[in-house]
């Protein structure tokens, strides 16, 4: 069997087409779709879409749910899992629609590929996040390495982060003239910077993470003043690659150019927590620390709103129910210390009625 079905790769490059010009996806979104329907392909075979039947996709559920995550060697997780069946019950709607489709699928057919009501239940249980304390941050950056212009490079990202919690797509897309050091403010245009639902939003800098501040600072007047990077050049360049002394391709310095991709900013992550003997936290669990952090430190509503709109967040039950969940440990023991009185952490009246009425209590 062909690797692949001409006639299926070119209703597929019309489906992605659709999603992007008259659904708006990002690529993000439109290569996930690809992946999904590349795995729904494999397990039939390239067999033509116009000779899908109910038995393709419940044998795919099936292997599906007995499918191991490359990386990791665990088993799908049924979020995973409903994330792929979404993809594949949308594109079979829309192509029972399309000429010369219509005659061979019906609308119904696209259902077979729905989870399970116990199934569903138990994707939508939210995972235990990960999420570093400030101390491992902090510790980080003392033990990164800053004697070369790669390394600062390196140092100054992880410490940027720290302090604004950018998205990492926001963090390969940032320009110099983005920052302002004079007002501590990051300026996330959406013209130019990477942002979720392309939003346009003020981050001040944080005051967590010693010496995080600094080093940002650092940066970028090396930046300006020793590389004489411009207002439109990168925050963060990309890799300079050379040919070294030994004939080899190796890094000498900064290109002007950012980022491509979101993997590299991953990676330098990566090594940064090797480096100080502690296991990998992403890029986007810092978001989850701030606001663990911001809780911690009894806000009133209005700077509890303000840590809201630095993360990008229109509405404060955003910031609370997405990342604001209190750690297990963390719950046991303000649960204990309200018997006896003793409770720690936010106890402002304001944010409890605040609370009441976005949710409808009485």
């Amino acid at each position: 069997m062909a690797k692949h079905n001409a006639a299926n790769e070119r209703i597929k490059r019309e489906y992605f087409a659709f999603l992007k010009e008259a659904k708006g996806r990002d690529v993000a979104t439109i290569d996930r779709v690809a992946q999904s329907l590349a795995r729904f392909e494999a397990s039939t075979r390239q067999q033509d879409f116009k000779r899908f039947h109910k038995e393709q996709a419940v044998a795919f559920k099936k292997r599906l749910g007995e499918a191991k995550n490359a990386k990791t060697g665990d088993q799908l997780s049924k979020a995973t899992v409903q994330s792929i069946l979404r993809d594949l019950k949308a594109f079979f709607e829309w192509l029972s629609r399309e000429p010369g489709y219509r005659s061979h699928l019906s609308y119904s057919d696209a259902d077979y590929f729905n989870l399970s009501d116990k199934d569903k239940t138990i994707a939508r249980i939210p995972r235990e996040k990960r999420v570093p304390l400030l101390e491992q941050v902090e510790r980080v950056l003392a033990a990164m390495p800053a004697d070369t212009v790669i390394e600062r490079r390196d140092r100054a990202l992880v410490a940027f982060t720290a302090i604004t919690a950018a998205r990492v797509n926001a963090l390969a897309s940032f320009c110099v003239e983005h920052v302002d050091l004079e007002y501590g403010v990051v300026k996330q245009d959406a013209r130019t910077v990477r942002t979720k639902f392309a939003k346009t939003f003020e981050t001040y800098f944080m005051p967590v993470c010693d010496g995080a501040l600094e080093i940002v600072t650092d940066w970028v007047r090396e930046l300006r003043e020793e590389n004489l990077f411009g207002p439109t050049d990168p925050l963060f360049p990309a890799t300079l690659m050379g040919i070294g002394e030994n004939g080899g391709f190796q890094p000498i310095g900064l290109a002007r150019k950012g980022w491509a991709s979101t993997g590299p900013i991953r990676d330098v992550f990566h090594k940064a927590f090797a480096t100080a003997g502690l296991p990998y936290y992403n890029p986007h669990s810092f978001r989850d620390m701030l606001v663990r952090h911001a809780m911690s430190l009894d806000l009133s509503v209005m700077e509890m709103k303000a840590w809201s709109q630095n993360l990008g967040h229109s509405d404060v039950l955003t910031t609370l129910t997405s990342y604001g969940k209190v750690p297990p440990q963390k719950q046991g023991e303000l649960v204990r210390a309200s018997s006896v009185g003793e409770s720690e952490g936010p106890t402002d009246r304001e944010m409890l009625v605040y609370l009441q009425k976005r949710l409808g209590s009485p």
